[in-house]
């Protein structure tokens, strides 16, 4: 008998234990769930709604799950910041006016069940609210409450927020449900940490897009906003940034005794650095080619002096080859107060004399540009010098070329021939060469030929770099 009875006392352990361990098992069954359900509605709401949006829905869910796993019939959420006050709530009476809620919230947490667990930071559950002195009724109540349980949302030290469960009836709640409800605080902390990260994030990143505006912006204000038309001459750009910014640069200005500086330039790497850089450039050879005189070196006349090949004496070029030394004086500066970072521009700066279509020019680095006359291609401007910015004291020979009335010079950044596709084949410049070789009526049909013609060939490909143009006609 004495063994019958131990043995059916082993079997009754065994069978406790048994239990135990299935309650463990549905409890983490559930707080995995748990988990799994506020994750996926966070990420759905995170694609397609707003900051405010998401935090609601998070909220809501959190406490539509929290109800459903403990079959509470209504509930309360308060949400803290890292100062430990309310920010976001949920309360259980609905349509209480902004003043009642904040009265309502300031009474529980003072002398209620929330208010308590927020202090102690430990569940409270209590079976009995005509019991329990932790319990307190609201002003005008619309509901009776038997039994309520409240679970402190800890993420490591910080209370994140408290949720409180309400029923009708005494003793609805159980250790059963708190250790269920404690389970699953710990999925719901990770909930609501992430709708903090994301609202950070949300926030850092419109921050960001305000700055990319405003730089975006800015270098615009940096290009042309209505290219010059001397008189006799059209000129027209085509521009397309592959990001908010860029590198690539064109300009045409006015020069001192009634010459056009006109520059097509192509800064190295994309982005912010890029499009820092190339307001840096534009502005450098803007101020040395109008104001030379108050910046020139010896070292810069004497390389000038040997690779210029027209007479610095002579009168009627001295303008020209002053304005082209802007392109030494930026690379110099570049190259002397930038070394560090190792930025260069490509650059073609060409100085047009529009009386006699003569045209002086350095091409540092650059893709050849095109003069294009009535009958073809006529010729190519290759390069006369290394990139802008590379060393200092480099050589950069001037050169020069008449332009014929009716010929258009087109310039152009890599970004044209080296515009990819879907499957990654270039334009490629022979595809730009048999573009160019046909007859244009003005330099805007000839640019609006090019863009789409590469549009087309690009297709649905993302940009991969900045693509500009600048065109010159002499009018007939």
């Amino acid at each position: 008998m004495i063994v019958q009875k131990q043995s059916i006392e082993q079997l009754q352990q065994e069978l406790e234990s048994l239990r135990r361990e299935v309650n463990e098992l549905r409890t983490a069954q559930a707080a995995h769930h748990a988990q799994s359900e506020l994750l996926e509605n966070l990420v759905a709401m995170a694609r397609s709604s707003s900051e405010k949006e998401v935090l609601t829905a998070t909220l809501k869910n959190t406490m539509d799950l929290s109800t459903r796993l403990t079959g509470a019939q209504r509930g309360s959420l308060f949400i803290y910041n890292s100062h430990g006050a309310v920010v976001n709530s949920i309360l259980t009476r609905d349509g209480a006016t902004p003043e009642e809620s904040t009265k309502l919230i300031g009474l529980v947490l003072k002398d209620g069940l929330a208010g308590w667990v927020s202090r102690h930071r430990k569940i409270g559950l209590i079976y009995d609210t005509e019991k329990d002195d932790r319990w307190v009724d609201l002003p005008n109540q619309p509901y009776v409450v038997g039994s309520a349980l409240a679970v402190p949302i800890l993420r490591g030290d910080r209370l994140l927020g408290v949720i409180t469960l309400l029923h009708s009836q005494s003793e609805h709640f159980t250790p059963e449900h708190a250790h269920l409800m404690e389970v699953t605080a710990d999925q719901i902390a990770l909930a609501l940490e992430n709708v903090q990260l994301y609202t950070k994030l949300d926030t850092t990143k419109k921050a960001l897009e305000n700055e990319l505006e405003k730089g975006k912006q800015i270098q615009k204000d940096f290009l042309p906003e209505k290219l010059i038309q001397p008189p006799g001459w059209e000129i027209a750009a085509y521009f397309s940034p592959a990001r908010d910014v860029a590198g690539d640069f064109y300009d045409a200005f006015e020069l001192p005794g009634g010459y056009i500086g006109l520059v097509i330039a192509d800064v190295c790497d994309k982005g912010v650095g890029a499009a820092l850089f190339m307001a840096l450039f534009r502005s450098l050879i803007r101020i040395f080619s109008g104001q030379i005189q108050l910046q020139e070196s010896d070292v810069v006349n004497a390389e000038f002096s040997k690779n210029c090949p027209i007479n610095p004496h002579q009168a009627d070029y001295l303008a020209e080859i002053d304005a082209l030394k802007a392109v030494s004086l930026t690379n110099n500066y570049i190259a002397k107060i930038h070394c560090q970072l190792c930025m260069f521009a490509t650059m073609f700066f060409g100085v047009l004399n529009p009386q006699t279509g003569v045209l002086t020019y350095i091409n540092g680095g650059h893709e050849f540009p095109i003069i294009i006359g009535k009958e073809g291609i006529k010729k190519r401007l290759s390069k006369t010098g290394p990139a802008v910015g590379m060393m200092e004291n480099v050589k950069f020979k001037v050169e020069q070329v008449q332009l014929e009335q009716g010929d258009i010079l087109l310039s152009y950044t890599d970004g044209v021939p080296e515009a990819h596709s879907l499957t990654g084949e270039f334009f490629k410049e022979k595809n730009l060469l048999a573009l160019v070789e046909q007859p244009a009526s003005s330099v805007d049909a000839l640019l609006k030929r090019v863009e789409e013609n590469l549009w087309l060939h690009i297709g649905e490909a993302p940009q991969f770099d900045d693509i500009t143009m600048l065109a010159v006609r002499w009018v007939d």
